[in-house]
């Protein structure tokens, strides 16, 4: 189904069940989830508000929830446990599991190692050099 451009402006929500607006003519006073981010903000477990909608060629639209500002939280602050806990995760993402090396950057989950492990016979990778 093809969604032209006034299709998508819907301020009461009857067609589409919410107020729906065109994308970027939002009104003031609500915004997307990033751009609740932008500010420093979350919608901290309120309904969505509305909707923005944008027509593509020979696809369905894209839609891009809203929220109220005025009711959106702040954002909560990293604590030194999530710190701590990312910075492991991210460093499990690096470690190669047949060699336990550090790869310096993610491995692929196509892989599932890290280059030199996953092409051994390849002599364009020299382990003693990378690691």
């Amino acid at each position: 189904m093809s969604l032209s451009l006034a299709d998508c402006h819907d301020p009461t929500g009857r067609v589409h069940g919410l107020p729906t607006f065109p994308w970027r003519l939002a009104p003031d006073g609500l915004a997307t989830r990033r751009q609740l981010r932008a500010l420093g903000l979350r919608p901290g477990g309120q309904d969505i508000a509305g909707q923005v909608l944008r027509p593509r060629f020979r696809r369905g639209p894209l839609a891009a929830f809203l929220y109220r500002v005025d009711r959106a939280k702040p954002v909560r602050p990293m604590t030194p446990a999530k710190t701590a806990a990312l910075a492991k995760a991210n460093a499990a993402r690096r470690t190669c599991p047949e060699c336990l090396a550090d790869a310096g950057y993610v491995i692929p989950a196509s892989l599932g190692m890290w280059v030199p492990c996953a092409y051994p016979d390849d002599r364009a990778f020299d382990r003693t050099a990378l690691g």
